[in-house]
């Protein structure tokens, strides 16, 4: 139980970073050209990163609440169907 709420702590922290310090991410590490192409404009990378912190800082919380799985079947067992 404290196991899941520090890696869920770790992860909110590292998608926070990953939101908050967006400039230093782009200035250090550069951009990504993936989302330049399929993102528009010059701002896809830092969308990219933002949107990286955000399912970080979302993650995170599940694993802290333990809700992880539970989200992730409601999510795909319509995709997948249930097992046999």
């Amino acid at each position: 139980m404290v196991t899941r709420i520090i890696i869920g702590g770790i992860m909110v922290i590292i998608g926070f970073l990953l939101v908050w310090k967006t400039a230093w991410l782009v200035n250090n590490f550069g951009r990504i050209p993936w989302f330049e192409q399929h993102m528009g404009t010059i701002g896809g990378s830092w969308a990219a990163y933002k949107m990286f912190g955000i399912i970080a800082i979302t993650t995170g919380l599940l694993v802290m609440t333990n809700l992880h799985q539970q989200v992730a079947s409601s999510i795909l067992t319509p995709l997948f169907g249930r097992g046999k």
